[in-house]
């Protein structure tokens, strides 16, 4: 990549086989805290975070520091009870490590709240038709429930809001992690969201939770040379012009290319990136490499846009699937 488009480079995944059937019982539940918040929960030399995981068995950390960021991403994995037991834990450790009100109160205040972070197919199921879903878990907890309609960059996640006492967020979260695990499907192909700042997001890997695949996939993915973009661009563009590597299952490219190239014509076009595939797989997982040069808000809605194209695909081949095994059974 020529020095006169310093372009920042990413990395992502789009998965799209299915989860183990581990998965199927376990949940793996993100939040986004602050950077102080991160300190109270993993506790001096982690010992609250060892404590948590201890006394529900569940897997839990924190992500890394990055400089100027001050938001970190909480990660627990484990059934549902046990991760909303670790939450209500984690988030009465918050509120007793608060600062005192100056005001004096009659009673400690205990109200707070936690941001979840849920992939946006997700969000329907959550949120239930007309809102009755995410009304009647808020019923059922006592605690109140906000979900943001904006997609977090460079993902396809959401923030769902939910704030009240300890225990009544923790009942949310049980409420919402059944809701997940019975609609698990709708969240293959999620792209997470890491808080990132400026210099810094291109600098550092993508961490991947929710989808321990493989190690030192990235590494390789940087190594891989960028094509420049096609297009001139003003003297203002290339500095905000971002590099990002897309792993796709190979079984999978072709729906996204679609017939003659027109899916991916289309997609191009409406998100304003330029879009390359690899012709052949760059490792032993058979995945091809999709790399996406654009704006920060260009990359992002060719993402959405190449999740979506999955999601449908996913569906067709269920539907297809479904239809061939009643077939047989006829």
């Amino acid at each position: 990549m020529s020095s006169d488009t310093p372009a920042r480079v990413e990395s992502a995944t789009l998965q799209s086989r299915s989860p183990s059937p581990d998965d199927h019982d376990t949940l793996t539940l993100r939040a986004l805290v602050s950077t102080k918040d991160a300190g109270v929960i993993i506790g001096k030399a982690g010992k609250n975070v060892a404590d948590v995981r201890e006394q529900t068995g569940v897997k839990a950390g924190v992500s890394k520091v990055i400089p100027g960021v001050h938001e970190r991403v909480l990660t627990v994995s484990g059934s549902v009870q046990a991760v909303a037991k670790a939450y209500t834990l984690i988030i009465s450790q918050l509120v007793s490590n608060a600062p005192p009100s100056p005001v004096p109160v009659s009673s400690p205040v205990t109200h707070t709240s936690i941001r979840l972070l849920i992939s946006h197919n997700l969000m329907g199921t959550i949120i239930g038709r007309s809102g009755l879903k995410i009304k009647a878990i808020q019923d059922e907890s006592g605690a109140r429930m906000i979900a943001s309609k904006e997609i977090l960059p460079q993902s396809t996640e959401r923030i769902v809001e939910v704030q009240g006492a300890p225990d009544a967020i923790g009942r949310a979260i049980e409420e919402i992690g059944k809701s997940l695990l019975e609609d698990w499907e709708r969240g293959i192909g999620t792209v997470l969201f890491h808080p990132s700042a400026g210099e810094e997001r291109g600098n550092r890997r993508s961490e991947r939770p929710s989808y321990p695949r493989r190690s030192n996939g990235d590494s390789r993915d940087h190594g891989r040379s960028t094509p420049p973009p096609s297009s001139p661009t003003s003297s203002q563009q290339p500095a905000n012009l971002r590099t990002q590597n897309i792993s796709i299952p190979s079984d999978m490219v072709g729906c996204i290319i679609g017939k003659s190239g027109t899916k991916i014509t289309e997609i191009r076009r409406l998100s304003g990136s330029k879009i390359s595939i690899a012709k052949t797989p760059h490792d032993e997982t058979g995945e091809r490499m999709f790399t996406i040069i654009g704006t920060p808000e260009a990359n992002e809605k060719a993402l959405f846009l190449l999740y979506n194209q999955l999601e449908s695909e996913k569906e067709r081949r269920v539907g297809r699937d479904a239809q061939q095994q009643q077939e047989v059974q006829e």
